[in-house]
This record gives C-alpha cells, sequence and structure tokens, in this order.
C-alpha cells in the first residue's frame, strides 16, 4: 500500500537575482513498511527533499501525499497538528530538551497536544530501545547513542505510519551507527511502519530496502535492493 508519493515536487529559492532549483520535479511513490534510504552529494537537494516530504518547508510547486492526504493544502495550524501525529523526524543532533528527563523527551509530542500516554506502549519502546534503566536521566547525563535513542523513542511515540531520519548516525561513532541503526530497522518492521533516511554512509544505505540517488535537484538513481 502506497504511503507517501510527490508529484512534480520543485523547490526554488531566490538569493539575490539568482534563482536556486534545489528540487526538480521530483516524482516518488513510497509504500508502507519500506525502508528507503535517500544518498546524494553534499547539496544535492537530500534535506531539501526531506523538509519538504515531512512538511517541515513548503515547495514551490508540486504536492506530497502521505497517507491520501495533500498535506500542502493545509493551512499552518492543521499541518503543525499533521507533523506531531502521523509522521516521526530524528535529526543528527537529537534535538532534545535538556531539561526534560529521557522519558519526557520521549512523551513530550503527546504533552504538547494534551494527549494521555499510552503508559503500556510507552514501556514496550523504552524496552525495545533499552532505555528503561535511563528513563529518568537528562539528556547531559545519556552517551550521544543513547541521546539517539531517546530521539527514536520520541519519533515513535505517536505510532506514525512514516518515521524521516536525516542523518541520524552522523554524530555517532561506528558502533553505536550500527546500533541505531539495527533499532530503527527492528521497529519500523514490529510496527509495520515507512522509514526514510538521509545518509552518507553507503554501508548503511544498503541496509534499506531501496536506496533513491538525488543529484542537482533530481532523481538519478531508484534502486531496489531487497524485496
Amino acid at each position: 500500500m502506497e504511503v507517501l508519493k510527490t508529484i512534480n515536487l520543485t523547490k526554488t529559492y531566490i538569493t539575490g537575482e539568482q534563482k536556486v532549483e534545489a528540487l526538480k520535479d521530483v516524482n516518488i511513490s513510497i509504500k508502507q513498511g519500506e525502508f528507503v534510504a535517500v544518498v546524494g552529494p553534499s547539496g544535492s537537494g537530500k534535506s531539501t527533499l526531506l523538509h519538504l516530504l515531512g512538511g517541515l518547508d513548503r515547495p514551490t510547486s508540486g504536492n506530497v501525499i502521505v497517507d491520501n492526504t495533500d498535506i500542502y493544502r493545509m493551512n499552518e495550524h492543521k499541518l503543525a497538528i499533521f507533523r506531531r501525529r502521523k509522521v516521526g523526524f530524528i535529526f543528527q543532533f537529537y534535538n532534545l530538551i535538556p531539561v526534560l528527563t529521557a522519558e519526557e523527551n520521549i512523551t513530550l509530542p503527546t504533552m504538547l497536544d494534551g494527549k494521555k500516554v499510552d503508559k503500556k506502549y510507552l514501556e514496550e519502546i523504552l524496552g525495545i530501545l533499552g532505555l528503561k534503566d535511563r528513563k529518568n536521566h537528562f539528556p547531559s547525563q545519556l552517551s550521544g547513542g543513547q541521546q539517539q535513542r531517546v530521539s527514536i523513542g520520541r519519533s515513535m511515540i505517536y505510532k506514525p505510519s512514516i518515521i524521516f531520519a536525516d542523518e541520524p548516525t552522523g554524530n555517532l561513532d561506528s558502533k553505536a551507527s550500527k546500533e541505531v541503526v539495527e533499532l530503527l530497522k527492528f521497529s519500523v518492521r514490529k510496527y509495520n511502519q515507512t522509514l526514510v533516511m538521509i545518509t552518507h554512509d553507503i554501508n548503511i544505505a544498503q541496509e534499506a530496502d531501496r536506496i533513491i540517488r538525488i543529484d542537482d535537484g533530481a532523481i538519478v538513481k531508484d534502486e531496489v535492493i531487497k524485496q
């Protein structure tokens, strides 16, 4: 089942008198349960693509359909709610709140919504991420790998159909990187979620079901690695 689709997705920036096409008529379709790696050189448009797919930036033209919803037909308020409830984000630098514990950082999206936390599901997530004995620790008391696990938990708390990860291992050593990728693969399989990950590490990309290569704002290769 298709969970995400773009139609002629284009993003143009104007800097002074210069027009820069960060993305040019990108058309992709991603199925539920797929792990898709997006690769390409620096400045190729990878992050721009991910931000548009996740509703973090608006395109110049084109459409992004997530779960049969054309997300850029929403106003800013509805789009913010959609982002919080329907998609998960993981970034390179964790983006944790330093004065909140690991558990509070994970449950932050539900707190912002005034929703009750599903305690059973929270304990399940903490167990999967190996954070049960760290849930009352603050970010400064956690290693980089543990902090990234917290951000993974935060992305999972609303049981989103799709998770976007922007270089989630870029700030970790090789051991922690491998652990984070294995955790992501396990969690998306367990909950039948879709994972779209930007990575510069070709070894991590090879773990995906599919690799999309982007260069100069356009998709130059879309290759299925695993059926």
